[in-house]
């Protein structure tokens, strides 16, 4: 069975940094799209970030850009999301996905699997 866990989440305070990781068992990681996904209690999931299989080129929602980065080590078959600056508006459970289209995107019908999620609180 298809498998994605996602670890690093946790109490930040503001301006803080964490690493999430999204590890996968079972099937190749670089063969995929992989997006970040969050939800904040009460909020819609949201798309934060995307590294595309392909070209590896990446894409980030405006609200991160500039403060978060994803990246794929390969050998470890994990893509990693760096959160930097975080602000207290990043509370959320965060989510990582793995899809098959063309290029990542931040649309969640584009991604079949999907994480358990990993909480991240950003409070002082």
């Amino acid at each position: 069975q298809v498998q994605l866990v996602e670890s690093g989440g946790g109490l930040v305070q503001p301006g803080g940094s964490l690493r999430l990781s999204c590890a996968a068992s079972r099937f190749t990681l670089n063969y995929y799209n992989i997006g970040w996904f969050r939800q904040a209690p009460g909020k819609e999931r949201e798309g934060v970030s995307c590294i595309s299989r392909s070209d590896g080129i990446s894409y980030y929602a405006d609200v991160v850009k500039g403060r978060f980065t994803i990246s794929r080590d390969n050998a470890k078959n994990t893509v990693y999301l760096q959160m930097n600056s975080l602000k207290p508006e990043d509370t959320a459970v965060y989510y990582c996905a793995a899809g098959l289209g063309r290029y990542c995107t931040l649309r969640e019908y584009e991604y079949t699997y999907w994480g358990q999620g990993t909480q991240v609180t950003v409070s002082s």
